[in-house]
């Protein structure tokens, strides 16, 4: 009976006790919590619109024009059509063939600027590049072949003289390619040197690689073994297959590693291959591996087939790369150059494809971007698809933050408000702004305009808000609304 009576009371006990806390007010979550007066408003996706500029054989710049101010004015002719069309960032190709577009101790300087491997063409190549992007806000992200060194039509064609500072010993010379030999510590370490000089001296944004890494044999010619150096390197791996790929594992994350040490604000990017099975086994690079372990910032697959493509369908490719990109941001790169092209399936004849590829991108979360190959083609407007892009790409977009923070964060704009058509705000420190507008609350705005300045004409009917972005293009949180009624 006792027990009886003791249990009563602990569950009485118990019952008061559970009853008081309840009435605690939870301090993670206030009973009247102050709304941002911008939270129902529903923003445009951020992305990266970018195009791959080629140098390697002059492709798209500087295209045989070897005197100074001809190549500037191409550059320039290049840049005031990308502004145009809000386009926000360039990957151009600074290291093409084990070389350079710009004074390095490592590689001669490209033929394609002067005619003639090593000649200095008389300018700095590559501060005038990153300055008349940057003056246009768009970003400069330089993209290089890790191992390419030369390639030519059979062996009847001598491979160019290496660089002084190259050991021949590091050089394997297929019959129609010659690269940098993957399997060596000092090569991997060269590439690494090689990035760290080229961010330490000019301000790029990005350092982009792109799906050259082991040769692929049908291209390649007839190639020189690689066995000797599986057998002085490869103990401990299972097959000289997983023996290949952990070399170009260790070269990107050593690359990775440079840059997070030397200039963490610089994302890295890579743009492989549709097809992961290709990478994978014919070129040896484990790109899913390189998202998973977080040594990419961004992973930019070529997906250069139309959708519904019986080998490489582009939907089919889209979801893949999406699902394993991990930590990586995946952006999209598509086949500007062959929408117009006789020899290009039936889909590519028509802009229609385009628009149905960024339907499918613009609609999946995940994806940050989209870049176009090539900037020549873009120019070119074949079938007019560059006047569709222009449409896709009609209102400006703010660039996602994809690296690592470094800039201060950036502070929310005050004062905004409308007078005599005019919009205006209070900023605090050298940051851009970015203008939203609404033409309904109920629907997704769009950017207005991403400025340096704190003010601009306005005139439509509307709701607008401002927010300021870093350097590392991280976004401060929306002015207050306000509404222009006249």
């Amino acid at each position: 009976m006792r027990k009886k009576i003791y249990y009563y009371i602990l569950f009485l006990f118990t019952a008061f006790v559970i009853s008081c806390k309840d009435d605690i007010p939870d301090t993670d979550t206030p009973d009247n919590p102050d709304p941002k007066p911008t939270a129902e408003l529903i923003f445009p996706k951020k992305e990266m619109r970018s195009v791959w500029i080629t140098t390697a054989w002059g492709l798209d710049w500087p295209m045989g024009k070897y005197g100074i101010q001809a190549q500037k004015d191409q550059y320039i002719q290049y840049l005031d059509r990308f502004e145009e069309l809000n386009i926000n960032t360039v990957i151009f190709q600074v290291k093409p063939m084990g070389d350079a577009f710009y004074n390095s101790p490592y590689e001669p300087w490209s033929v394609s600027i002067t005619g003639e491997r090593g000649k200095d063409p008389g300018y700095d190549v590559l501060k005038f590049l990153i300055d008349e992007a940057h003056k246009r806000n768009i970003e400069f992200h330089a993209w290089m072949n890790p191992y390419r060194i030369a390639t030519r039509a059979s062996n009847a064609t001598p491979y160019p003289a290496l660089h002084p500072s190259v050991n021949p010993e590091w050089v394997v010379s297929h019959e129609k390619i010659q690269i940098y030999n993957p399997a060596l510590p000092e090569v991997r370490q060269r590439l690494a040197d090689i990035v760290k000089d080229l961010i330490t001296k000019y301000n790029v944004d990005g350092i982009h690689f792109d799906d050259y890494f082991y040769p692929d044999p049908s291209s390649a010619g007839t190639m020189v073994s690689d066995a000797p150096d599986y057998q002085k390197y490869g103990a401990g791996y299972n097959s000289i297959e997983d023996f290949r790929r952990a070399n170009v594992d260790m070269a990107i994350k050593g690359v990775h590693d440079a840059i997070v040490a030397t200039k963490p604000e610089v994302i890295f990017t890579i743009s492989p291959a549709a097809s992961p099975d290709y990478n994978l086994n014919t070129l040896f690079a484990n790109v899913r591996k390189w998202c998973q372990e977080g040594w990419l910032d961004v992973v930019m697959p070529q997906l250069y087939q139309e959708v519904g493509n019986p080998y490489n369908d582009f939907q089919e490719r889209l979801g893949w790369w999406t699902q394993y990109s991990y930590t990586a941001a995946p952006m999209i790169g598509h086949a500007l150059y062959k929408f117009g092209d006789g020899t290009s399936p039936s889909p590519f004849q028509s802009t229609a494809e385009l628009q149905r590829q960024f339907d499918l991108t613009r609609k999946n979360q995940k994806v940050k971007g989209n870049a176009m190959y090539s900037a020549r083609f873009v120019l070119f407007n074949n079938i007019n698809i560059t006047d569709k892009l222009a449409d896709i790409y009609k209102n400006p977009a703010v660039i996602p933050f994809l690296g690592r923070e470094v800039a201060p964060a950036p502070t929310k704009p005050t004062n905004v408000k409308i007078e005599n058509g005019q919009l205006t705000w209070t900023k605090q420190g050298n940051l851009r702004s970015v203008v939203y507008y609404f033409a309904d609350v109920k629907k997704e705005g769009v950017v207005l305009a991403i400025t340096d300045k704190n003010s601009l004409p306005v005139t439509s009917r509307g709701s607008y808000c401002v927010t300021t972005i870093n350097a590392d293009n991280s976004e401060s949180e929306p002015s207050e609304i306000v509404e222009m009624n006249n």
